[in-house]
């Protein structure tokens, strides 16, 4: 996620705040904007924003311009996502504004096969926690004994993922083990659909206004650019 302060019409000048999680992958994306852009202020904050934080002191509020690109935002459950952009715009006092990014509801057969492509990509993905289980947890999780299951729920608008057991097996760890019956699953993953109206919705929720939005000529996605509303939830 990216907090921008307003820059001149036509120049790349301005101040950027990134915030991510994996700390390495944002070190180095800052570096390669500093590059393209030394003009501008970049800055770079190793956090975890599902959960409450705050601005650096330095950060002015005036005219705050919050930019979550990607779709990450479906893997928050609506009401966690609605809490995280109220909090957005609480941060970004009344005229602060968000650009924001969106994958919308389409038919159940693209959305499986998307998330369960037919090179393993997303199984691999999927499958890898397994192996981070192991590293982290000093577990011996055998990852060929289980495989991937994805599905779109229609009655909750989301995609799920699973990993599920081929045999029945006993996972140990340190200080404790786990019996796992033949398919029985682990729940790794949601990734909610959006349809437009729903989304508007939601950011109205949070206490943003719709002022615009772009979908792709599918109908497939949507950026939205919102604006805060001053109505707080």
């Amino acid at each position: 996620m990216c907090q921008g302060r307003a820059a001149v019409p036509g120049a790349a000048t301005g101040a950027l705040r990134t915030y991510d999680i994996s700390v390495d992958f944002l070190r180095d994306s800052v570096d390669t904007l500093q590059q393209r852009f030394p003009a501008m202020e970049i800055t770079a904050l190793g956090v975890d924003f599902s959960a409450p934080f705050a601005l650096p002191d330095h950060v002015g509020p005036a005219q705050r311009l919050f930019f979550y690109p990607g779709s990450s935002i479906g893997n928050f459950a609506p009401a966690e996502a609605a809490a995280f952009l109220a909090r957005l715009a609480q941060a970004g006092d009344n005229d602060g504004g968000l650009l924001i990014s969106v994958d919308l509801v389409k038919a159940k057969s693209l959305l499986d096969v998307a998330y369960d492509d037919a090179l393993g990509v997303t199984a691999s993905f999927n499958l890898n926690l397994l192996n981070h289980l192991n590293a982290v947890l000093e577990a011996d999780f055998n990852v060929r004994g289980w495989q991937h299951v994805a599905f779109f729920n229609a009655e909750l608008s989301r995609i799920e993922m699973h990993l599920e057991a081929k045999s029945a097996q006993t996972v140990r760890w340190r200080g404790g083990q786990r019996q796992f019956a033949s398919g029985e699953r682990i729940h790794t993953e949601n990734s909610y659909k959006y349809t437009a109206e729903g989304f508007a919705a939601l950011l109205e929720r949070a206490g943003f206004t719709l002022q615009q939005s772009w979908t792709d000529p599918q109908g497939w996605f949507m950026v939205c650019h919102a604006k805060a509303s001053g109505n707080r939830p």
